[in-house]
């Protein structure tokens, strides 16, 4: 009977570990600029160039860089998917990362534009370009 105890605990304490690792948002820096002065911040207008993918099968659905035009959004207050709030808060203009963002901070269970189906992980390498009003200062 304690030996099944010990397993049924087990299993649960897995499974909600399994389930909580499943809704985290997963960042990974690709390029850190060599200073930073300014990181984007809940509220601050933002500029980001990106590239979308499933994480299924790599499929690009969407790319700022083929349009030759970056996304403006204000961070934090919902413009954006969730995944895309928490993702790019701190970054530092000029800083490249990877996210890697589960349905819960995507587009759900409902999918997006028919190219997005539903229970979705999304893929985004983006580059923050640029945060409205605030520039990069160089000491010399």
């Amino acid at each position: 009977m304690m030996g099944r105890l010990m397993v049924c605990t087990t299993v649960l304490a897995l499974a909600v570990a399994m389930t909580a690792k499943a809704s985290d948002l997963q960042i990974t820096t690709l390029h850190t600029p060599p200073s930073c002065a300014v990181k984007a911040a809940k509220g601050d207008g933002v500029s980001v160039h990106y590239r979308g993918t499933l994480q299924a099968d790599g499929t690009e659905f969407d790319s700022s860089y083929k349009r030759g035009q970056p996304i403006s959004f204000k961070l934090g207050v919902g413009q954006v998917i969730k995944g895309w709030d928490q993702g790019v808060e701190g970054m530092c203009i000029g800083e490249k990362r990877k996210l890697v963002i589960p349905p819960e901070l995507g587009y759900g269970a409902r999918g997006a534009g028919g190219v997005i189906p539903g229970g979705a992980t999304l893929v985004f390498e983006t580059e923050l370009v640029s945060i409205q009003g605030k520039t990069e200062t160089i000491s010399i």
